[in-house]
């Protein structure tokens, strides 16, 4: 298991001589979501293009981050877009259904909502890297990912409160170098856990029984279909 203190690192390494890109991105991503935010005073539609945009322009702000973070430095506005521009209703109902189950945990305890939200927190670079997956299975497969590291990953935003607070003190200025340096390590942080879960195969396993469990009820109801067509055809 590698240290938080070299994942920053290694986010550094990246981040070094290479600022402008993901500062830029994170300019065009802050004043997309102020602007969604200000449409809270319209009602009704104010809340319904916060809802439909907001989730996935998240989502893609940390994909554009991931790209970053894998050596593809350019164009990254572009790709912050992407999942609006392709494969849109899969992450807003994948975001969607991550949002509520945080909400209906956080309605039990502050404790838990914080905890779900860190086991769901891998849910957008999952749905990236694997195009194939979506809504649940996306947002399983980040908690089997999650398992036995969320104290790790609380641990990381933590190191970060200084950063945050010099953020809140410049006026949100200095967002716009701690956001690309957070979500860098975030990534970091993906790429480690992602390597770890791969080299697993009882942790593959886990969302492969799943699909093949649904597979096999779905060719237990095809069969039930046909026998009762049979029934009557016989009648």
């Amino acid at each position: 298991m590698i240290a938080n203190s070299k994942l920053k690192a290694k986010a550094l390494q990246q981040l070094k001589g290479n600022w402008q890109e993901p500062v830029l991105l994170t300019l065009v991503f802050m004043l997309a979501f102020l602007g969604i935010t200000a449409l809270e005073f319209i009602p009704l539609i104010g809340f319904l293009i916060q809802t439909l945009l907001g989730p996935v322009l998240a989502a893609g702000y940390l994909i554009a981050i991931l790209s970053f973070y894998r050596g593809d430095k350019s164009n990254l506005i572009s790709k912050m877009f992407e999942p609006i521009q392709t494969g849109y209703v899969r992450y807003l109902g994948t975001m969607l259904l991550a949002g509520l189950y945080t909400f209906l945990w956080m309605l039990l305890l502050i404790v838990p909502g914080i905890i779900k939200l860190l086991s769901y927190m891998m849910t957008p670079f999952i749905l990236k890297d694997n195009p194939e997956i979506e809504y649940n299975k996306a947002i399983k497969m980040s908690r089997e990912m999650m398992s036995g590291h969320k104290l790790k990953l609380f641990l990381l935003f933590l190191s970060f409160t200084g950063w945050l607070i010099l953020g809140v003190l410049t006026l949100s200025i200095g967002f716009l170098w701690i956001l690309p340096y957070l979500y860098t390590t975030l990534a970091a942080f993906y790429e480690e856990r992602m390597a770890s879960f791969e080299a697993n195969p009882a942790l593959l396993g886990v969302v492969e029984q799943e699909e093949a469990e649904e597979n096999e009820e779905d060719e237990k109801d095809e069969k039930e279909v046909e026998e009762e067509k049979n029934q009557q055809e016989d009648s």
